[in-house]
């Protein structure tokens, strides 16, 4: 069938829309019409080749929309279900067989090759010539998307589906490095560096979670005042403080119990983990290049400071995301007000605003609910 995508062609391109055809599901995938779908850092880091999924592509992996058509065998949704569509994964290997989902022993393939893993084929094509169509398991910057049934998620129609997309990797990544991940004590403190979309969920999280001292670090003062909305007790700007790691200290009379990193800076991720008192954690999930290495003083770190890398906020999402819409509805977790909205064509204007700061997370309206 004839659908439209917003493809990118090259290196540090446009998103420019064009008439494609996708296929059929196969067995085991879902055909879903998108109604919304975010625009995350991960789809800029592969535009800039920062990871090498094949170009032209079809980007995008915050889809939520409605179920078309189920291919052979599939039986977790049906025609006219509504769905959040979320990262790809193999289900067989050890860690899947144990519920860690994220880290799938073949998570890279499934997310980033653009291609089913079964054999090398991607579903959408462009006068017969390929596109990666199945980026993170969905390529949803498009009218339509081919998913696999086991990352795809039913919601209930009682929220609105054109705001969930986001609640498949963004949102679910930062709340749930606080949630899943870190646990912290109540009483407890936290300091998250970066207030976009994934620093300000890790914010909320840690509001839910009863952290009495929430502090955010952020160059952008919007961005700051925004974390104090949501739930942040203290707001740090970085170029202001003579050194930030002694302006967390002095706030918080010693070191910090949790971190957490979102901004994929070396030096940053540096500063979240020296800020940390002996025997405390932090949380990675800022994606810099691949290959790209960090210093840290070994003897800061031999004295209990944990380091741990957190994918998709090591969350099952068939669990994850429903628990994050219950909260969403119980007013505990409003990260709506996180969210601006986009019609379709108006992607690269969304792109150029998100990377100006203007705004926090962007969401694509494709079509009506």
């Amino acid at each position: 069938m004839e659908i439209e995508g917003a493809v990118v062609r090259e290196e540090s391109g446009p998103f420019e829309i064009e008439t494609l055809t996708i296929d059929d599901p196969q067995p085991g995938e879902v055909l879903a019409r998108i109604v919304g779908v975010g625009l995350c850092h991960t789809d800029i880091a592969v535009r800039e080749r920062y990871y090498p999924t094949p170009l032209p592509a079809v980007l995008g992996h915050e889809g939520s929309g409605v179920v078309e058509a189920v291919g052979e065998g599939v039986t977790k949704v049906e025609s006219g279900d509504r769905v959040v569509l979320t990262f790809d994964y193999d289900g067989s290997c050890r860690n899947c067989r144990k519920g860690d989902m994220a880290y799938c022993d073949d998570f890279f393939e499934h997310n980033f090759a653009g291609r089913r893993v079964s054999d090398g084929s991607t579903p959408i094509h462009n006068d017969g010539n390929e596109v990666s169509g199945m980026f993170f398991g969905q390529s949803s910057f498009a009218t339509h998307s081919l998913a696999n049934e086991r990352n795809v998620v039913p919601v209930e129609e009682d929220v609105p589906l054109e705001l969930l997309g986001p609640l498949g990797c963004g949102i679910q990544t930062g709340a749930g490095a606080v949630i899943n991940t870190l646990d912290p004590q109540a009483a407890s403190s936290i300091v998250v560096f970066g207030t976009g979309s994934v620093g300000l969920s890790a914010v909320m999280a840690a509001d839910l979670k009863g952290c009495t001292d929430i502090v955010a670090v952020d160059l952008m003062k919007s961005r700051r005042e925004k974390a104090l909305d949501l739930g942040a007790t203290y707001a740090i700007d970085p170029d202001a403080a003579d050194d930030t790691i002694d302006a967390i200290h002095d706030h918080l009379g010693g070191g910090a119990d949790y971190s957490v990193e979102t901004t994929a800076n070396t030096n940053v991720l540096r500063q979240a983990v020296d800020c940390l008192r002996q025997n405390a954690d932090c949380a990675v999930v800022g994606a810099p290049p691949l290959g790209t290495e960090v210093n840290l003083d070994v003897n800061n770190v031999l004295f209990g400071r944990n380091v741990k890398g957190v994918i998709e906020g090591n969350s099952i999402p068939d669990l994850f995301i429903p628990d994050l819409i219950d909260l969403y509805r119980a007013g505990k977790f409003p990260f709506d007000e996180l969210v601006t909205y986009y019609d379709f064509e108006d992607i690269e204007q969304a792109v150029e605003e998100q990377e100006a700061g203007e705004v926090v997370k962007p969401i694509l309206q494709v079509s009506e609910p």
